[in-house]
């Protein structure tokens, strides 16, 4: 247990009043984010692709199964991860489960996608135990059109991205180990949140949010931040039953 500052129960009060206040304007701040991320124009979507899935090729409209919302997350796992999928983006995608029936029920398809082959993303699922739909944009334009992935001059013409790809912290160095892909490609995945909705036989790009975005991340996460100590920024692509002692 790591030292900490020790105090009374007024002092806790006080210190807790002044918090109070910050969450306040935290709150209200986030009341406004969600207007104006409603407020969005919807963009048609013209281009047609036809993606990997493990019921075999389906579109974009295909994959919203019936309903007039599809809420996708973007899983880090390109062509060139030789292990499998970003540490992080598995640690997400392993609290997603709980919510399918929930948001379904309130017509949204939640889906995951990846530039993986479809073998692969399949044999990562059944790894992992996963039962949300998974699906892979390989073969296609869809992840670069949409800002989920970056073509490698892209990716050239971001400095910190190079500066990354450089001079890599010893985490990155042990995220790259542990998917199995040299920095140069693992860093072109963009982890990310998308949305789309369907109206009147045409679909709709509505919102993306990526990374560093607190909805990119673990949901444990937000648990782990109303713990005492500070939580570990270490995320391990570990089934339930591989947890060490």
């Amino acid at each position: 247990m790591p030292e900490h500052k020790i105090g009374t129960r007024e002092d806790w009060q006080a210190a807790r009043d002044e918090l109070a206040k910050l969450e306040a304007e935290q709150a209200q701040l986030n009341e406004q984010v969600k207007k104006q991320r409603l407020e969005l124009p919807w963009v048609p979507v013209e281009k047609e692709y036809e993606f990997d899935t493990a019921e075999g090729k389906k579109t974009l409209a295909e994959l919203f199964d019936g309903r007039s919302q599809l809420l996708a997350y973007n899983v880090m796992f390109g062509p060139d991860y030789k292990n499998g999928a970003c540490p992080g983006c598995t640690n997400l995608a392993d609290g997603l489960d709980g919510a399918l029936i929930h948001l379904n029920h309130r017509d949204v398809t939640l889906i995951c996608f990846s530039r993986a082959p479809i073998e692969r993303l399949t044999a990562y699922k059944e790894r992992m135990g996963w039962q949300f739909p998974y699906v892979s944009t390989y073969n296609t334009d869809f992840a670069f059109d949409f800002g989920l992935a970056l073509t490698e001059e892209q990716a050239r013409q971001i400095p910190e991205v190079n500066e990354m790809i450089d001079n890599p912290p010893d985490w990155l160095e042990d995220w790259s180990r542990q998917t199995g892909a040299e920095l140069k490609d693992g860093l072109r995945e963009n982890p990310s949140w998308i949305s789309f909705a369907r109206a009147n036989g045409t679909v709709y790009h509505t919102y993306t949010v990526s990374a560093p975005d607190p909805f990119v991340a673990p949901y444990y996460s937000f648990l782990l931040e109303r713990t005492p100590n500070k939580p570990s920024d270490e995320p391990r692509a570990w089934r339930k039953d591989e947890y060490p002692d």
